[in-house]
């Protein structure tokens, strides 16, 4: 199992440019698969799993990590081949909830945080999730609706409805303000899903414009505030 450090450098100090970079780069560099970024206790209740889109620098997780962070779930955080379809990650994740699950039974639930692509996988997930405990999955900044050669190429589908026990909330951007949307002619975050609950985020956050990867940031806050 890898670990991080004592989450106290897990942090948003002074000095955060730097510090972001550094572990961002260590999330970055974390081999294929599920990571827990703590050690973790049989106080905690919950497996919290952050899932990065396509060309993460890692740098955009580390202040939400921290933020998500509490004494009640264990963070860890998934690396995959965002190079590629989605379908054998979803079953590498799938299997790893499934052994963490196994060697913690003080774990009685799964709450899947993914961002850009990493969304759509975690939205995509929601339909082969077969493990009797309750799933709570956000989609931040996701393209749902399929976006470039994915849905030719990987057969990719949003799931029309959410099986039981299974919660999605979709965190919107606005898309003029994405980097990574505002030059389509569609917004790809909008799909319905019967029973999602739906959240556009707003213009700024900080005082900074809330593009992209800040998107998550705004996220975990909102989060934070209902734990």
């Amino acid at each position: 199992m890898i670990r991080r450090p004592p989450r106290s450098t897990l942090s948003s100090s002074s000095a955060a440019s730097d510090v972001y970079k550094r572990q961002g780069e260590y999330l970055a560099d974390l081999t294929f698969g599920l990571h827990d970024i703590e050690i973790s206790s049989s106080a905690e209740r919950t497996l919290l799993i952050g899932i990065h889109g396509s060309n993460s620098e890692g740098y955009e997780w580390v202040y939400p990590l921290k933020t998500l962070n509490n004494d009640t779930n264990i963070v860890s955080f998934f690396r995959w081949d965002d190079s590629s379809c989605p379908d054998s990650s979803i079953e590498i994740l799938l299997n790893s909830i499934k052994t963490r699950l196994d060697q913690s039974p003080n774990l009685n639930k799964v709450i899947l945080i993914g961002h850009s692509y990493g969304g759509l996988l975690v939205t995509t997930l929601s339909k082969k999730w077969d493990i009797d405990v309750p799933l709570d999955i956000h989609s931040v900044a996701g393209p749902l609706k399929g976006i470039g050669m994915l849905s030719s190429l990987c057969n990719y589908q949003p799931p029309s409805s959410l099986g039981t026990g299974i919660s999605l909330h979709q965190w919107r951007t606005i898309q003029e303000l994405d980097g990574a949307f505002k030059d389509l002619d569609h917004d790809p975050q909008l799909v319905d899903i019967k029973n999602s609950n739906v959240t556009r985020l707003p213009k700024t956050y900080k005082g900074n414009k809330l593009g992209h990867n800040w998107s998550i940031s705004w996220v975990a806050d909102e989060i934070s505030k209902e734990e």
